[in-house]
C-alpha cells in the first residue's frame, strides 16, 4: 500500500496559482493564470476557500478595513459600541446637562456637536454605606437617564416654572393704554384733558 487513499474515497487539493518566476516559455500562460487567480468582486471564493490578493495596495486597504475600530492603545482599545435610540437621547442629555439643573455649573463642551464615537455605559452600584443617602430606589430606578430625569419631581417642579415664564414672556398683553394700573391712571387723565 503505497498509495494513501481516504476510506471514503474522496480527496481534495487546493488550487493554488503558481508563482511568479519559474518557467521561461510558458510566462505568457502563468501570468494569465496569475491574472485570472486575483480576486474578483463577484466571486471571493476559490474553491470554497478565500485566498488574499496578491496585490500589496489591495491587501492593505483589505486589512484595513477588517481591522477592529478601537480609541487606541492609550484609552486600553476601547471599541466604538453601537449606537442605538436610547443610547443616542442619553448622550444628548449629557450634552445639555447645563440645562437640566440650573444650580450646577459644568465644564463646557468642545465646539463639536457631533455624539461622541468611543464611550462606555456602565451601571453604578452603591455601596451598603449609602443605604439611607445616595441610593436610588426601586421605584426611582428607570432604565435610561432620560427615563429618570422624566419622573423626577424636583426636575418636573423646575420645568413647570420654566415654562410658564417662557409663556408669560410670549403671552399677547394686548394695548398698553387701555390697562388701568395704579397711578398711571391720573397721568392719562390729565393727558386726555389736555
Amino acid at each position: 500500500m503505497a498509495e494513501n487513499k481516504s476510506a471514503i474515497g474522496l480527496v481534495w487539493a487546493p488550487k493554488v496559482p503558481p508563482l511568479l518566476g519559474g518557467e521561461k516559455n510558458g510566462s505568457r500562460r502563468s501570468q494569465n493564470q496569475i491574472k485570472d487567480s486575483t480576486l474578483n468582486p463577484v466571486d471571493e471564493l476559490v474553491d470554497g476557500l478565500y485566498v488574499p490578493p496578491r496585490d500589496p495596495r489591495k491587501l492593505n486597504k483589505l486589512l484595513k478595513k477588517n481591522a477592529k475600530d478601537t480609541a487606541g492603545k492609550s484609552w486600553f482599545d476601547m471599541p466604538a459600541p453601537s449606537i442605538t435610540p436610547e443610547i443616542k437621547k442619553d448622550l444628548e442629555i449629557l450634552k445639555l446637562r447645563h440645562v437640566i439643573d440650573p444650580k450646577r455649573h459644568f465644564k463646557k463642551e468642545g465646539k463639536s456637536k457631533s455624539l461622541p464615537k468611543y464611550f462606555q455605559v456602565g451601571t453604578v452600584i452603591e455601596p451598603a454605606s449609602e443605604f439611607f443617602s445616595g441610593r436610588l430606589t426601586k421605584k426611582e430606578r428607570k432604565t435610561t437617564l432620560a427615563d429618570e430625569l422624566l419622573h423626577d419631581d424636583a426636575l418636573k417642579s423646575y420645568r413647570k416654572r420654566k415654562i410658564q415664564e417662557i409663556e408669560e414672556t410670549h403671552r399677547p398683553g394686548g394695548v398698553e393704554k387701555w390697562k388701568n394700573k395704579g397711578s398711571q391712571t391720573w397721568k392719562r387723565a390729565k393727558q386726555r384733558r389736555k
